[in-house]
């Protein structure tokens, strides 16, 4: 697939929406050390991941496909906000500030926390979120209803802030998923038999139609040119 041929949508953007465009950080140390990614386990971009993340920059420098965004927002969780610093120069024709929102973080993990997932496993066992979805994944942490609530509802917060607008965010694959999951009325149940697979540095890209409070998926794990190891 060449670079043009990746960046199409298959929708083309209705005049004057908002679209929100989610990317999801670069390879993390977390991943790879298969560590609880919250504030305290979360240690930042893996040299693959800052690679992956430069490769898309470089592309968003060739195509301004993101030059016309107002605004650059992050999770407060460090891979998030390396990602967007690493973007910052390509998003928008003038530098913006970036925003840190904790809304935008993955699944809190309260206990659990910067402990390895097998030690999380055998301390607090595997949720059964079909059965029960609101019971927490550790001690303080997230359920996976109040996840998907609050991730959707932070996106949704993006839009209706910049009507009109486009606005880019550095964010986790889960916030992607609760996205896709809120707006296009995915069960949990379907979404957990494995069939979303987000990338590293990909782009997920929405669209918002206030009148009728629609949302439009107009590219979904768009990851053309970014190298995957």
């Amino acid at each position: 697939m060449s670079g043009a041929e990746g960046v199409l949508r298959i929708f083309a953007a209705s005049p004057g929406a908002t679209r929100v465009v989610l990317i999801r950080h670069g390879e993390a140390e977390c991943n790879i050390n298969r560590v609880v990614g919250g504030l305290r386990g979360c240690t930042g971009l893996t040299r693959l991941g800052r690679r992956q993340v430069v490769a898309l920059a470089d592309r968003l420098a060739a195509t301004g496909e993101l030059r016309d965004a107002s605004m650059l927002y992050s999770s407060v969780l460090p891979r998030a906000v390396e990602t967007a610093k690493l973007l910052r120069p390509v998003v928008g024709l003038t530098a913006h500030a970036i925003v840190e929102e904790c809304d935008l973080c993955e699944l809190h993990p309260g206990e659990a926390d910067g402990k390895v997932w097998q030690e999380v496993l055998d301390t607090y066992g595997v949720p059964d979120w079909d059965n029960d979805p609101d019971v927490v994944i550790s001690p303080g942490g997230e359920s996976w209803t109040g996840f998907v609530a609050r991730a959707s509802g932070a996106v949704r917060g993006l839009a209706a802030r910049h009507p009109g607008e486009v606005v880019v965010a550095a964010v986790h694959a889960g916030v992607i998923e609760a996205s896709m999951i809120a707006f296009l009325g995915i069960t949990p149940a379907v979404y957990r038999r494995g069939w979303l697979r987000i990338l590293h540095a990909s782009l997920t890209e929405w669209e918002w139609m206030p009148d009728e409070d629609r949302w439009i998926l107009l590219r979904f794990n768009d990851a053309c040119g970014v190298p995957a190891a």
